[in-house]
């Protein structure tokens, strides 16, 4: 191994290991490859820069500006309505309202944390009411909040497409089928709970009552038709798609529903500022470190590696599988995305996996490492909205987290699960 693999790997580590916070340990570890190779600091913040001037990477901001706009501005509470006025009646019913709500929220959303804090902050105190522990309901709450970055739109669909350089209509689509089999997966679950547990049904909503929640959410429910079919309508790029959903949710909460007053506004935009600049700045610190990488040959190389472990394809992809679901669990997904983007292109390229299907495995697997302990974003975001630890949550989790894994596992093995929705465009 070259020094400069060496400084990369164990530096990058080390660092970690004395509690450097992991941005700061990319730039350090980035900048002391630079000097092995002597090349002239000044590169460091040009690949900074660099990694940041991406057209398609303007969609992130509106798209955290346009979930946090439709959570402060009622949206989610009337999708929360209509998912309850319909299915509360059935077995598990309070928790399928929850994976619901969700799935309906991510397709506007796009976030993980955007769709866990929404829908968690309404759903887990109410099911707590109705005989669900705390516990479940908030591992509930992060597990459905997996469904934003898999079902179109989804910011970290657009970061892979950036890295990648793929189709990111195509890869939302690729995420319509994954998505849906997680909200399928996880309304069984909540049946099987409240079967275990013993948890009442509720009473059936009257048609008049399922009515009257449909028409207050009409304009919440609208919302994914006007985004996604602005994108595969060819109205609008997905980028663009991020601007107008913003703008819809921005006039909705203000003309509309009127809950947003334009006090508020300064606000709510700070708090997507502050969360625009972690997701950024994460991006701009892992552009250099990932450049070295590619700069030692290294994705190759580690390509090589994995394909030497057997001649069979599915048990390649079972390695990198569970390798990315490690990686997940304790390292910063967008980062690990970027360092890791050459090493699984040049592997997807090896086993001849469609580039689409590539980047919903990579993507899939990173969004399931924002519910999983020890780092996952939903997982605090779902922890800090249930008031609750986070050792309390993970205990109820990790049969959700079960779930999603298995979603995954389809993703891998049956192309169809992905490419058959793609390939329609």
């Amino acid at each position: 191994m070259s020094e400069l693999a060496w400084v990369l790997s164990a530096g990058f580590a080390g660092l970690l290991l004395l509690g450097v916070p992991f941005v700061f340990a990319l730039g350090i570890t980035s900048l002391a490859g630079l000097m092995v190779l002597d090349i002239d600091i000044i590169v460091l913040a040009q690949r900074f820069v660099s990694g940041t001037q991406s057209f398609s990477l303007l969609a992130i901001p509106f798209f955290i500006l346009a979930g946090d706009l439709m959570t402060k501005g009622g949206l989610s509470r009337r999708l929360v309505g209509v998912a309850d006025a319909c299915v509360r009646h059935v077995t598990g019913g309070l928790g399928i309202v929850t994976v619901l709500s969700a799935t309906f929220f991510a397709a506007i959303s796009g976030s993980a944390p955007a769709t866990t804090a929404a829908i968690g902050s309404i759903m887990i105190p109410e099911m707590a009411k109705r005989g669900y522990r705390p516990e479940f309901a908030a591992a509930l709450a992060v597990a459905a909040g997996i469904i934003g970055p898999v079902i179109p739109p989804s910011i970290i669909f657009v970061i892979w497409g950036v890295i990648a350089e793929e189709s990111i209509a195509k890869l939302f689509l690729a995420g319509i089928v994954p998505g849906l089999l997680m909200s399928l997966g996880l309304c069984l679950v909540c049946v099987r709970y409240a079967l275990r547990h013993e948890i009442p049904r509720e009473t059936r909503a009257s048609a008049a009552e399922i009515g009257r929640a449909a028409w207050d959410g009409k304009w919440a429910l609208v919302a994914p038709f006007v985004v996604l079919g602005g994108i595969y309508g060819g109205i609008f790029t997905p980028t663009e798609a991020a601007v107008v959903a913003t703008v819809y949710a921005l006039f909705v909460g203000l003309f509309l529903y009127r809950e947003l007053r334009w006090r508020d506004l300064p606000g709510i935009v700070m708090g997507s500022m502050r969360t625009t600049a972690i997701v950024m700045f994460i991006i701009a610190a892992a552009a250099p470190f990932g450049w070295l990488v590619a700069m030692e040959q290294l994705p190759p190389k580690i390509a090589a590696g994995l394909t030497g472990i057997s001649d069979e394809p599915w048990i390649i992809l079972l390695a990198v599988n569970l390798l990315l679901l490690l990686i997940g669990m304790v390292m910063d997904n967008i980062a690990a995305m970027i360092i890791l983007g050459g090493v699984l292109i040049a592997l997807g390229k090896q086993l001849g996996l469609d580039p689409i299907q590539l980047g919903a495995i990579v993507s899939i697997n990173f969004a399931i490492g924002m519910a999983t302990p020890p780092f996952g974003y939903a997982l605090f975001v779902g922890a800090a909205v249930a008031n609750l630890s986070i050792e309390r949550i993970a205990r109820e989790l990790w049969p959700l987290i079960g779930v999603l894994i298995a979603v995954l596992a389809l993703v891998t093995y049956v192309p169809a699960v992905t490419l058959f929705v793609a390939h329609l465009f």
